[in-house]
């Protein structure tokens, strides 16, 4: 190959290079529009908007169309062609701004502000039981998770749940995923096993019961255990050993184990994409030891 061909190819990687560079401004650009809830504002009024509808807090109009003009060419908003004459452009919500709105039940909102801030604090041990503003802001980003992992679980499990009289949720959060579980099969008894400081704050829900505790002391007395995004917090040799006492706690010789995870595949190729590294990366950051599980 002649140092040509080899300038080529070099000058044509650069353009790769400056977009991983500043690959995070497509993320700050949607904690933006979260921020200043514009999916939520579009929402409410039911059709398209123009940017001066939108402004409702004495934006600045230039600046807000830049960031509309970002948000359009990611597909997180669309322009409405009107078939009037009118010069104003007109925007809508697309199928990736409906996931964030706020009072949504199936919503990536509270994922997407400021839970990521509090990164270097979280070095600090039990700094979310020492901070509640962080505590709120955590639960109610896992919630909105686990709302959306839950609808799919339950309707994809159906058989799996019919047999289960007793259900213990490791690391249940604020329990409103639960109510899922509940609304479908009443029968369950459903027992919320979190850190005291979770379920202090966690409402009360119909047919789930909240324990406090330590999640390496298993509950005991129930026929399942149910596991979501809870084994890529830790080393393997701890998830080994939540395993081995989960399974010690579990008399019933018809017990289950029923678990949500992420397993990372290199050449997976899913509607998902790299998410999956993503996560991976995310837990040698946000945990001592997690990681994503391979098998």
């Amino acid at each position: 190959m002649g140092s040509m061909e080899v300038h080529e190819e070099l000058r044509s990687a650069q353009p790769k290079v400056w977009q991983f560079m500043f690959a995070f401004t497509d993320s700050m650009a949607l904690k933006s529009s979260v921020g200043l809830r514009l999916a939520d504002i579009m929402h409410s009024h039911g059709s398209p908007i123009t940017l001066p509808q939108i402004d409702t807090s004495c934006l600045d109009i230039p600046y807000l169309a830049r960031l509309m003009r970002m948000l359009v060419r990611k597909g997180i908003f669309a322009v409405h062609h009107s078939s009037n004459d009118s010069d104003e452009t007109l925007y809508k919500m697309t199928h990736i701004s409906k996931w964030l709105l706020h009072n949504s039940y199936l919503s990536v909102a509270p994922m997407i502000l400021e839970l990521w801030h509090y990164l270097s604090q979280c070095v600090k041990e039990h700094f979310a039981s020492q901070n509640p503003q962080f505590n709120n802001l955590f639960n109610e980003a896992i919630e909105c998770t686990a709302n959306i992992v839950m609808k799919a679980t339950v309707s994809h499990y159906k058989e799996g749940f019919d047999s289960i009289r007793s259900l213990v949720d490791v690391g249940g959060g604020t329990s409103g995923a639960l109510a899922e579980i509940v609304k479908s099969y009443p029968h369950i008894k459903v027992i919320n096993f979190d850190l005291p400081h979770v379920v202090a704050t966690t409402p009360m829900c119909e047919g789930v019961i909240h324990v406090g505790g330590d999640m390496f002391d298993p509950i005991r007395n129930a026929n399942a255990v149910f596991m979501k995004w809870i084994l890529h917090d830790w080393n393997d040799e701890a998830c080994v050993k939540i395993l081995k006492s989960y399974r010690k706690a579990i008399s019933d010789k018809n017990e289950k184990f029923v678990f949500v995870v992420i397993f990372v595949q290199e050449d997976d190729n899913n509607i998902f994409g790299d998410m999956g590294l993503v996560f991976d990366l995310l837990m040698f950051t946000h945990t001592t030891g997690g990681k994503e599980k391979t098998e």
